[in-house]
């Protein structure tokens, strides 16, 4: 069965919101959660994400957030915390690496962390248990997804476009799949411009997708209610996990 990941903000609209989300997407059939760290330049993301950053921020948001609601939602789904590098920098990979742990947390997603200076992480984190996701883009020559796809762990983010999140372009990953499977056993899940609409193209000859800015979208929409935001996502997760399926 090919899987879903699903990618939601931290504290927005709340902290309580995010843990019954997150609990809400476990019971649909979501696989992995995708928990954003929100931070004031997420480079990788489109105005969607962007937004929703911004408002967990004004909000009051701080990293302890993350760990109080991770302790909550991780024993019941497998989940990774996706964060740009500022803060693991600042605080040290050591003290995310301890945290993840007391909260079960899987692994990290960092998408501006490249794939030469993650090398130097890599180590304490598979000694850990725990996996940094690697990032293909279908920019990247043979000698560069051979090199990267090496030792990839749990699953490799196959980005659809050049650009950021949400934007809705499309390219042809055939070759960067073939080149990706010639070098490695581990699944390939797709990102970028992922949604009901296109989930059931752009799972062709991959392991699964990765949705964010579908579900951000909605809660992002002042017309309704957290009960009314967490059944729409819901439901949208369940329609794709189907779609992709069938």
């Amino acid at each position: 069965m090919k899987k879903l990941v699903a990618y939601i903000t931290t504290g927005y609209p709340s902290l309580d919101f995010t843990v019954d989300m997150a609990l809400s997407l476990a019971e649909v059939g979501v696989d992995t959660l995708e928990l954003g760290i929100p931070f004031s330049d997420p480079v990788a993301d489109g105005p969607v994400i962007e937004k929703a950053n911004l408002y967990s921020l004004q909000n009051g948001f701080k990293l302890d957030h993350l760990f109080e609601v991770s302790e909550k939602i991780a024993p019941l789904i497998d989940t990774l915390w996706m964060g740009y590098f500022n803060p693991f920098y600042h605080r040290g990979m050591e003290f995310f690496i301890d945290k993840a742990k007391t909260a079960g947390v899987n692994g990290f997603i960092i998408p501006d962390l490249p794939y030469e200076e993650a090398l130097l992480y890599q180590p304490i984190i598979r000694e850990n248990n725990l996996s940094l996701i690697d990032f293909i883009a279908p920019t990247d020559t043979k000698d560069r997804i051979k090199m990267i796809t090496k030792d990839a762990q749990k699953f490799i983010y196959l980005v659809a476009y050049a650009g950021i999140t949400g934007t809705g372009q499309s390219e042809n990953l055939e070759d960067t799949i073939a080149m990706i499977r010639d070098n490695s056993k581990t699944d390939i899940f797709v990102g970028f411009g992922v949604d009901e609409n296109t989930a059931k193209e752009k799972v062709k000859g991959v392991d699964g997708v990765i949705v964010g800015s579908a579900f951000v979208k909605v809660l992002l929409d002042e017309h309704l209610s957290n009960t009314q935001k967490i059944n729409k996502i819901s439901n949208l997760a369940k329609e794709i996990k189907n779609k992709i399926n069938e």
